[in-house]
């Protein structure tokens, strides 16, 4: 593939540095931004390291970012949108409805088509090429990017042909997240409280009607070991929760559980530090309570 232009890739973090990879080991060029540069130079030979996001899009006929919040992707996007090569802006952070929206205009007033596309699965999952995408945008544009979103993307869901759809998409299976996360901190600091085991509590869960993401995965592998490491900030969740009731209450949609959900995650990401893993919303509830999990010894601060 090395007579056809570099892939453009910006936001090299957590999830963008193996989704660059990906693409890197499928046998694109790339040529890559990030604010952190040994981020982008740690990427080695393929990938060609841009000072800027406007560099990348001079270059790159299709652009790839990969970025933590809503400010971060406008000014990326403003950057790029000048390039002089872009043709396809593919955006696969969690940004929301509105900001989608509003990012798709600048592009479309540019001509460039926009494919709304963010993922699910983690880390774990963007470094295992196994993540979920949930991508809007003309057919066009998706058929131009899906075989490169398979790269990393065992699952790629059309999702819808307006940019923000995707978005929704995302940010609703995120409260869903967010909601089984907390209802698990909460069953098992009562079942502890009561006597019950915690590791004895999740075999029953996941053999019985209980089971989720979080009582599966989340608190055997990060919480009950106290690793706290599934490499998804707290705050992130929180923001991600709170675009969801933000579109909720747009299209005039009460959510009365997703909305105590929300005001939860809100509260866990003031208490925490900026850094905390969302597993770690665990531990807020022990405080909240006054109650610990049983079986888990808390680490020394």
């Amino acid at each position: 593939m090395s007579g056809e232009p570099p892939l453009g890739f910006v936001g090299l973090g957590a999830i963008g540095t193996p989704l660059a990879r990906a693409l890197l080991e499928a046998g694109h060029r790339l040529v890559v931004h990030d604010i952190e540069a040994s981020r982008a130079e740690s990427l080695g030979s393929g990938a060609r390291v841009a000072a800027s996001p406007r560099e990348v899009a001079d270059d790159a006929e299709i652009v790839f970012v990969s970025l933590p919040t809503p400010a971060v992707v406008r000014d990326v996007a403003a950057g790029l949108a000048a390039g002089a090569s872009l043709k396809v802006y593919v955006d696969l952070s969690t940004t929301g409805v509105a900001v989608a929206r509003e990012v798709a205009e600048v592009f479309t007033a540019a001509g460039v088509a926009v494919v709304d596309a963010p993922v699910s699965g983690g880390v774990a999952g963007a470094n295992a090429r196994t993540l979920a995408v949930m991508a809007a945008g003309e057919d066009e544009a998706l058929a131009r990017v899906e075989p490169l979103l398979r790269a990393f993307g065992e699952n790629v869901f059309h999702v819808g042909r307006e940019p923000g759809q995707g978005q929704l998409a995302k940010v609703l299976n995120n409260l869903l997240s967010a909601t089984a996360v907390a209802i698990t901190s909460e069953a098992l600091v009562l079942g502890a409280t009561a006597g019950l085991e915690a590791q004895t509590l999740l075999d029953v869960f996941n053999a019985g009607s209980g089971r989720n993401t979080a009582t599966s995965v989340k608190f055997p592998t990060h919480v009950l070991p106290e690793t706290f490491g599934s490499g998804f900030r707290l705050s992130l969740m929180a923001k991600d929760v709170e675009l969801c009731l933000a579109e909720a209450r747009a299209l005039g949609v009460p959510m009365r559980l997703g909305a105590l959900v929300q005001e939860l995650w809100t509260r866990a990401a003031a208490e925490s530090a900026s850094d905390a893993d969302h597993t770690e919303f665990a531990r807020v509830v022990e405080e909240w309570s006054g109650h610990r999990i049983a079986g888990r010894e808390r680490s020394a601060t």
